[in-house]
């Protein structure tokens, strides 16, 4: 297929910047935001039908309303009233670290962003980074990350347009420098919000799933960031099980596509690690008949790296660079939930080749008329194999 097969217009007002939240006005007329989790809106669209549903249902079976004669529409809590017990969700388990800190360049005192992707030596403290403005970065720059404290790196090579490899200037305990380290950093929230607003405290808790476990991630695992703890202990009681793997998600999702023709793009690498005992819960739903839904695109990007010739998850640890995009035969799930997302980005793509080019394309149209929001922050889209 084309990029331009995935334009479509998308309101700014509908980027989520943040959860949904329920403000509060206190005495003083300041206000108090408390964030909800999974009180987003979702969709729902059953493949095999190509039917897609976006209201609660009255004991009609029709579409609900409210008193003033407004839609009422499903929200992500909802999702627990389409599975049955023995279901499986698999869930990216991945921990966000704050990536994105800012320092000063010596001598010219130039605000420089940097954004650490990995650590390459825990010993020499080097770190894969890119910085922005990325003209005024050379080899031999000295950078500062605190007035008051000892955080200082080095530029020690070039690595792409905007990479570089730094060298902290750091002689303490390994913990104890990533400690400092990430206590100068912020949630590493996508380019798209922090062009329309900084990163706060409540970020770093926001952006990050409630079950996130392995650190490694410089993007979150956005469909994840919808479950709470009352949501994941209401689908424990209805008898669905979980299962976990860990991919640290990249910016690779974020860059954009600078090829018409997609075969010809290429994905950056994420790695992944699936254990025997997601293995274990998996295959065993799966081979009673059950259903397996992906949380998100990184989750099934990963299980479709490690999927057999037999339809059954295999271990796994390594890294993954597919890119899904119509038409793709899905090997291991069969169903789906993930966000709403930007015009011509490769999660628009799988959702597409999971749920159908055509359908999914009439499910995001129809939620740009009804005002979902889209983003990591956004609404969710649950697709289903019926």
């Amino acid at each position: 297929m084309k990029l331009s097969q995935f334009k479509f217009k998308l309101p700014e007002a509908q980027v989520a910047l943040e959860p949904p939240f329920r403000a509060f006005e206190n005495e003083d007329g300041t206000v108090d935001k408390i964030y909800r989790r999974d009180e987003c809106r979702l969709m729902v669209l059953h493949r095999k039908s190509q039917t897609i549903e976006m209201c609660k249902k009255d004991a009609d079976g029709n579409d609900m309303k409210d008193k003033d004669g407004n839609p009422v529409y499903l929200g992500f809590r909802d999702i627990v009233n389409y599975f049955d017990e023995g279901d499986v969700f698999v869930f990216n388990d991945t921990k966000v670290f704050p990536a994105r800190l800012y320092g000063t360049k010596e001598k010219t005192d130039a605000k420089i962003e940097v954004f650490l992707l990995r650590e390459l030596n825990e010993e020499l403290r080097l770190w894969d980074v890119l910085v922005e403005p990325a003209r005024k970065i050379r080899i031999g720059n000295k950078l500062f990350f605190d007035e008051d404290g000892p955080m200082v790196a080095e530029v020690i090579d070039n690595t792409t347009s905007r990479g570089r490899t730094l060298r902290f200037l750091y002689d303490c305990p390994h913990d104890e420098f990533k400690r400092e380290l990430f206590a100068l950093g912020e949630a590493p929230l996508p380019r798209y919000i922090i062009n329309r607003r900084p990163a706060t405290a409540d970020d770093m808790v926001n952006f990050q799933t409630i079950f996130a476990r392995n650190e490694g991630a410089v993007t979150a695992p956005a469909t994840g960031l919808h479950f709470s703890r009352e949501l994941m202990k209401l689908m424990e009681i209805r008898g669905l099980e979980f299962a976990y793997i860990t991919v640290h998600c990249g910016l690779g999702n974020f860059e954009p596509i600078e090829v018409e023709d997609l075969t010809k793009h290429k994905m950056n690498s994420e790695q992944v690690s699936i254990t025997a005992e997601a293995c274990k819960t998996v295959n065993a739903a799966k081979a009673d008949g059950h259903r397996v839904c992906a949380v998100g695109i990184s989750t099934v990007r990963a299980t479709e790296t490690a999927v057999g010739t037999d339809g059954m998850l295999k271990e796994y640890e390594g890294w993954t660079n597919k890119f899904i995009f119509p038409p793709y035969d899905f090997g291991m799930t069969n169903s789906l939930v993930t966000n709403f997302y930007h015009p011509e980005s490769t999660m628009l793509m799988t959702t597409c080749a999971f749920g159908g080019y055509d359908i999914v394309m009439e499910a995001y149209n129809e939620a740009v008329k009804h005002g979902y929001r889209f983003g990591c922050y956004g609404d969710a889209l649950l697709i289903l194999d019926d």
